[in-house]
This record gives C-alpha cells, structure tokens and sequence, in this order.
C-alpha cells in the first residue's frame, strides 16, 4: 500500500470550538514541527488543544511515520546543514534577502553545534523530489481525511500550502477555513534569494496553476495553465518586495476557495517576507478574499520562517486563534 498518511489526533475534554484543526507541516519537515519545540517548549498541537480545539497531526504521506516506498516515490531531496541554516535558524548570518538580517527569535545560535540546533537538524527527513507526486499524493490523503472526519479548519505551512489549496478546491465543503502559515509560493515562479546588491532572482516556473502545481477549478474553465494570461508587475508593492505576477485582464475566478475564511501569515525576517503578499494578491484577484497578516503590524517582530518553533511560538499560536475564532463559522 502507498499514498496513506500518518494522523494522530487529540480531542479536549472541554471542546470549545466547534471545527477541528487538521496541522500540515512543510517540505523536508514532519508532524514533530507542531508537536514541540527543539529546546522542550509547548507546541502549537498541544496549544491548540490545551485551548479548545480538537488537532490532528499529519505525517505527508512519503514522510516520517507515512512510509517511504522508493521503488515508487522515486528519488528524494536530503536537507543540509548550510541550507538549513541559511533559510530557517540563522539567516541573519549571510543575508540573503533584505529582511533576513532582523531574525531574532530562533532559540540558541543556529549554527550546527548548537544543542537546539543539532536537536532541530535531527528532525529533517528526506523528501520525494517530485513536487507534483507529493501535492497529488497529499490532496488526496487530507481530502479523505476529511471525508471521514468530517468539517474541519486547515492550518498550513510553507510547502504544505500548495496541499491546503488543492485540497479546499477538492472538498469545499469541508473546509472551513484554511490558516496559510507563509504558504508555498510565490505564484508561479520560484524566487531565489541570493543576497545583495540585487537579492531576487527568478527560479523556474513552479506552481503553474498560480499557487498549485495541480489543476485547479477556475470560472470560466481553464484547460492549460497558459489560459491564465499572467503578467508581472511593472514595480514591486514596495521595497524589499518581489514582482508579483497576476491576471493580466478578464480575471478567472477560483469559485470552489470563494467564501472559505483564509489567513495568510508571514513574519517579519522569512525568506517569504519578500513575496508572500503575491500570494495573497493572486488569490483575492481571482475571487478568493484573505486576510494577508504581516507579524510586524502586530508587533511580533524577528521571526523567521519555522515561527511555531522560536521563542515566542506560542504569541504567534494565539494570534492564529484570535483570527480564527473571529473568522470562522
């Protein structure tokens, strides 16, 4: 058997809200990323719970507790070291995009050496290296989670955002919100970092659908992603910004994420910092209203990319609340 998906859940003796909250975790990651943080602190799952919500707690499938098949997942991706550093516990050291340089919030150094960082690294798993195989598999797996769980509240992070779309355009009606934590993207093309003096350069083309790699369900009806008429930005919203591409003229709407409550979440030093808004702004030009949060405004400030592990993981965990119980019916 291949395709399943490893789900522990746990339900609150005094449930106060009434739609469960399905945690997804990112590429290269497992389900531990929601269950505590690599110096010992209170995860966002039992965060969550100690605060009325029912949580399950998902491996992707081809990951961690899910299993792994080679002969038919193929080949993998394997994490690193330098790249671990420079994205998700020490960006600040080589800077590669402008925001980098006000991450203040991992625990510890994060360097290698480090206890918390060697505790973290140890948590990295391969991944399947074909991106489309693991939206495809992982659509279907949370699609028939919800099949049997019933209605639930999505809560994504980075490469697990391409799942939550997907999985929204198949079951509508059982998901009723989605929390996008810094959600894969931007829309279409790859940005790569690479530092000063110009910081972005284009990656290949990744997410041709807009934010899936997937088909989605537009109105009028798309055939090919080229349909889409996507244009770029002549200027950035701002500095430190990437170009967003978009529609280019009679947008096609995404009818099957209209109506489903949806925050968008970056923080203020993330590799994402400089484009997450792309996503947002693709999104609510194609229908899809959201609400696009940047940490910063809130005064949370000096978070990276893994937010639910750094110190003030569980600040972040009651702002996700907070919008969620006001958000969601």
């Amino acid at each position: 058997m291949v395709g399943q998906m490893f789900v522990q859940y746990q339900i609150p003796e005094n449930r106060t809200r009434r739609y469960p909250v399905v945690m997804i975790h990112g590429g290269g990651q497992t389900a531990s990323n929601f269950l505590g943080t690599p110096d010992g602190r209170r995860g966002w799952a039992d965060d969550f719970v100690a605060n009325g919500y029912t949580v399950y707690v998902v491996d992707q499938s081809g990951r961690g507790r899910s299993g792994f098949f080679g002969d038919v997942y193929g080949k993998t991706r394997k994490p690193s070291v330098g790249n671990v550093e420079q994205r998700f516990t020490s960006p600040e050291v080589k800077e590669l995009w402008p925001q980098a340089r006000l991450h203040t919030q991992w625990p510890g150094s994060g360097r290698q050496g480090d206890p918390t960082f060697d505790a973290f690294y140890a948590s990295q798993v391969e991944t399947i290296g074909d991106e489309g195989l693991i939206e495809e598999l992982n659509r279907e797996a949370v699609a028939k989670l919800l099949d049997r769980i019933g209605p639930a509240v999505l809560l994504t992070h980075s490469q697990a955002g391409v799942i939550g779309w997907s999985a929204a355009d198949a079951r509508p009606h059982l998901v009723k919100g989605i929390l996008a934590i810094e959600p894969s993207g931007p829309p279409i093309r790859e940005n790569l970092a690479k530092g000063a003096p110009d910081y972005f350069e284009d990656g290949p083309v990744t997410r041709p659908w807009g934010v899936t790699r997937g088909k989605l369900a537009y109105e009028p009806p798309a055939a090919t992603p080229e349909e889409l008429k996507l244009v770029r930005q002549e200027e950035a919203d701002g500095p430190g910004l990437v170009r967003c591409f978009l529609q280019a003229e009679s947008a096609r709407h995404l009818p099957h994420l209209e109506g489903i409550p949806i925050l968008i979440l970056t923080s203020e030093a993330s590799y994402h910092t400089p484009y997450d808004h792309c996503t947002a702004r693709f999104l609510a030009q194609a229908g899809v209203k959201n609400s696009f949060v940047r940490l910063p405004d809130r005064g949370i400030r000096g978070n990276g990319h893994m937010m639910m592990l750094e110190n003030n993981n569980l600040e972040i965990a009651a702002l996700i609340r907070d919008w969620e119980q006001a958000n969601v019916r």
